[in-house]
């Protein structure tokens, strides 16, 4: 993370419009058609990703002993956050961030900062999806065929691969771009790159591991794209957008109850 903080800093070198020290400014927003990263560099991140614990053994064990404790929480306040947690799109994923930050963003307003998001979900889901064709492991909700989701699923998505958790990875990117750009806030914003990782395991459809090798996955991911020149400059932009955010100093209804969700433990 330091490196890219650095790196952020460091772009009004190359840019003249940031002759007085600020970012430069955005100006139209071109269109998102892919990540940030090649497919050599995706294949190489999901190659780095180690196997899932082997069945039967303790890890694995360990592993439905906590799945199966976790579904205490259905229903309570931290499952219906798990529920939101569930959206990822960049547009709307931006609300998970509100109280963290302590200031509210909306899409309309930060287009840039929706647009680095959407190329950054795109190399997450990416990678993820590509360790998944090489270790295949299914789901508690495949596994129990009873067990509840907070989010609805089709037949295919129940079924589908589980490790790495994609959602826990691209949690763990979205919180160390948001780290990067409210430096200030970081330490709270990537605490909710962490918990969108941890409601994957309290809506039912990832395991810890599942869980713990997503979020690892999606911090790699993030150290790459700080050697991406573009990733640099637009998140350069998107900063702009943020500190215009904190500016206006709108807030989220929704923070105390975020914050009496993340205060239940964890059974």
């Amino acid at each position: 993370m330091r490196g890219a903080a650095l790196a952020l800093a460091s772009l009004c070198l190359a840019a003249p419009a940031c002759a007085d020290g600020s970012a430069p400014a955005p100006q139209m927003v071109p269109p998102v058609a892919e990540g940030y990263l090649s497919p050599p560099e995706l294949e190489a991140l999901a190659a780095s990703v180690p196997p899932p614990p082997a069945e039967g053994s303790d890890e694995a064990r360990a592993d439905v002993a906590a799945s199966e404790r976790l579904r205490a929480l259905e229903d309570s306040d931290r499952w219906l956050l798990a529920t939101r947690h569930a959206e990822l799109r960049p547009a709307l994923a931006l609300s998970h961030f509100d109280c963290a930050l302590g200031f509210r963003l909306t899409a309309a307003e930060s287009p840039r900062l929706v647009a680095l998001l959407t190329r950054v979900l795109h190399d997450a889901d990416e990678a993820a999806e590509l360790a998944k064709a090489r270790m295949p492991r299914s789901r508690p909700v495949a596994v129990d065929s009873g067990r509840r989701a907070c989010q609805v699923l089709s037949e295919a998505g129940r079924t589908s691969n589980a490790y790495p958790s994609g959602s826990a990875s691209v949690g763990a990117a979205y919180g160390a771009v948001m780290a990067v750009l409210a430096p200030d806030r970081a330490e709270a914003v990537d605490r909710i790159g962490h918990e969108i990782a941890v409601s994957r395991m309290v809506c039912g459809v990832h395991y810890p591991s599942d869980v713990v090798a997503g979020e690892a996955l999606g911090r790699q991911l993030f150290d790459a794209l700080t050697g991406s020149s573009a990733f640099i400059i637009e998140a350069a932009a998107a900063r702009v957008e943020v500190e215009a955010a904190r500016a206006a100093g709108q807030t989220s209804p929704s923070c105390a109850a975020e914050r009496a969700a993340l205060a239940t433990p964890l059974p």
